[in-house]
């Protein structure tokens, strides 16, 4: 099923999110419906914040960039109660968008290692190392557990630019492929 997607200026979007246990009430379907939402929006990862839920809970799939890296090919997976142990690394330049913020794209650095613990689908605890794409996309969705978007990576100057395109999107001034929640 489609989950509509929180856009800029809701609430949900700033708030930290709090760890689950793997017994978490239907988490097999969200991470289903997850997917779902994800790849019918053209999106390559996507956070339980911009569904409306505060746990930290992502999906991603990093197969549209297997032309630039072979080994994003097939990498699709799920990160629950995900923690960057470590950032290492050259910052590497890339242009980010977000579903939850339409229309908008800027270029955001971000290390190109990083170390993390997590859960995956089947509960289990896992330390692992990424790199590259993986580990840009995979640092765009957490920043969203911990009440970030890429746009608080960004210059004041070009935040500044970006404002009244900002508050369009927090109004429902945009057009998107999916279905959206706005702010209240």
């Amino acid at each position: 099923m489609f989950l509509p997607i929180v856009v800029y200026g809701h609430p949900v979007l700033r708030r930290v999110s709090e760890d689950i246990t793997p017994d978490y009430p239907g988490l097999e379907k969200l991470v289903q419906d997850m997917f779902y939402t994800m790849d019918e929006a053209d999106g390559v990862g996507l956070a339980a914040p911009q569904i409306g839920l505060n746990i930290r809970l992502f999906v991603v799939d990093s197969s549209a960039f297997a032309d630039q890296d072979p080994t994003c090919r097939g990498f699709r997976k799920v990160f629950m109660n995900a923690h960057i142990l470590e950032r290492r690394g050259n910052e590497i330049l890339r242009n980010e968008g977000c579903l939850s913020v339409p229309g908008i794209h800027e270029d955001v650095r971000r290390p190109e290692f990083i170390r993390m613990s997590y859960m995956n689908e089947k509960g289990e605890q896992v330390e692992e190392e990424f790199s590259g794409i993986k580990a840009w996309i995979i640092q765009h969705e957490y920043d969203h557990l911990d009440g970030m978007l890429f746009t608080d990576h960004l210059s004041a100057l070009k935040k500044r630019l970006l404002k009244g395109k900002l508050a369009n999107i927090s109004l429902g001034k945009f057009k998107a492929g999916y279905r959206v929640i706005l702010p209240k």
